[in-house]
């Protein structure tokens, strides 16, 4: 397996809940994951087509000397931002969370963003996990040149 050069490591008040959600809902794959053995930190690699993120489990949101605790940890976490995540195709990932009954942040849009002299498109949408990280997925709809 080859590692992205960026992996966001997302911190989880329940790991359970969260891995279940990305893998069961979303759709990732559990690249390797750890916890299963007494006292053994629970963390996970998880992918999904070209998309990489990590969880872990915090163990003491109130610790002042966890170096990855820079603020008071509460629910939303991830306040200020979001990850974008392209997707061959959205359809997938809309299905499961409507199955799920697992509402959307925001529905699905066609947005376009300026980039010099063209549009580039994306087919998208946002869902927030269950630790509150914003989460918007992105199908490419190709690009359009600006008259």
């Amino acid at each position: 397996m080859k590692f992205n050069k960026l992996i966001p490591e997302l911190g989880t008040l329940n790991f359970e809940k969260s891995l279940q959600f990305y893998t069961e809902i979303i759709g990732f794959k559990i690249e390797y994951k750890r916890g299963d053995k007494e006292k053994e930190h629970k963390f996970a690699l998880i992918s999904m087509q070209e998309s990489q993120l990590m969880i872990d489990e915090i163990t003491n949101p109130k610790s002042k000397t966890d170096k990855f605790i820079t603020g008071k940890l509460q629910y939303p976490l991830g306040r200020g931002i979001n990850f974008q995540i392209e997707v061959k195709n959205i359809t997938p990932i809309l299905t499961r969370l409507k199955k799920n009954k697992y509402p959307l942040q925001s529905e699905v849009k066609d947005n376009w963003y300026r980039q010099d002299n063209k549009l580039l498109g994306n087919k998208e949408f946002m869902v927030m996990d269950p630790d509150g990280y914003l989460l918007r997925f992105a199908q490419n709809l190709k690009s359009k040149k600006i008259n």
